[in-house]
């Protein structure tokens, strides 16, 4: 009679456990599981002026600093994908998990691409404008005949 109570209770005790390692592991695939949002791109502040605003000298700077505030939001969009990829393999469909994770940092990366792109035409506008200035101080360069 009391192997069979204790074993009873032995029961009770391992099912207890196995439903509170149930439902952590719930919660924890729930917190998984929950759609990872992208940081939103980069707004330029109204303090940090734009690089056709800038004085000439000033450009590469404001575009460096630019460049570099989009590298950390892609290295965010990246580390979320990174993340939500993590979650994936907890779950059965692992495969179109893996597939909307690369379609949503796709998404999140296209704004980043095209202040990028933006910033390249500044970049090559004040570029050309350096190089017109410095062909006009030059004395033209003509040759006589031989």
């Amino acid at each position: 009679m009391r192997r069979g109570l204790l074993s009873g209770y032995c029961g009770l005790a391992l099912s207890l456990l196995s439903g509170w390692d149930v439902q952590a592991q719930t919660v924890q695939t729930e917190a998984l599981a929950a759609p990872i949002t992208h940081p939103a791109p980069p707004v330029l502040n109204a303090q940090q002026p734009l690089a056709s605003d800038a004085a000439p000298d000033e450009v590469p700077e404001v575009i460096a600093h630019q460049r570099q505030a989009l590298a950390l939001q892609r290295s965010a969009i990246v580390q979320a994908e990174q993340m939500q990829q993590a979650a994936c393999w907890q779950k059965f469909a692992v495969n179109a998990c893996l597939s909307d994770a690369r379609l949503t940092r796709r998404q999140a990366l296209i704004p980043l691409r095209q202040q990028e792109l933006a910033l390249n035409a500044q970049e090559r506008s004040w570029r050309n404008e350096q190089r017109e200035r410095r062909l006009q101080g030059k004395p033209s360069e003509t040759r006589g005949a031989p």
